[in-house]
């Protein structure tokens, strides 16, 4: 019998003010919506040094991880099968906003007018904004 096991993700929450960084997802699932930069993280590389790669690639920002927000793991979270995203806070250490590889698009969206977004993220930023705001 194999043994199956949950894949194992990031998530930025990246903060400018009362904005949030979205990306434009590029590739399926939820092909053209809009969602947190993150992705999965590589074999031998550590959750934070995962994080600053995706943010990297997806938004071109370089990012200072502040704090965890949580870790979601519902195993319906992600149509491709069972993923375990760990979510960090993250400061914006430069300031070129723009897409890059693994994103269609990228750009900042003020708190209080979010589009629909793809996956749990939606949860994730309300979860990241009761814990910034104490």
């Amino acid at each position: 019998m194999q043994h199956k096991s949950p894949k194992l993700t990031v998530d930025a929450v990246i903060l400018n003010g009362d904005s949030i960084v979205l990306v434009k997802r590029k590739n399926p699932p939820f092909q053209g919506m809009w969602a947190l930069p993150g992705g999965f993280v590589e074999y031998g590389e550590t959750v934070e040094e995962a994080v600053n790669r995706e943010a990297k690639e997806e938004t071109g920002l370089h990012v200072w991880v502040e704090k965890l927000i949580g870790v979601y793991s519902d195993p319906d979270r992600d149509p491709r099968g069972h993923t375990v995203s760990v979510v960090f806070f993250c400061k914006p250490l430069s300031s070129e906003l723009r897409a890059d590889s693994d994103a269609k698009e990228a750009r900042y969206f003020n708190l209080s007018n979010l589009p629909q977004l793809a996956f749990d993220h939606i949860k994730v930023v309300g979860d990241a904004l009761k814990l910034i705001k104490g």
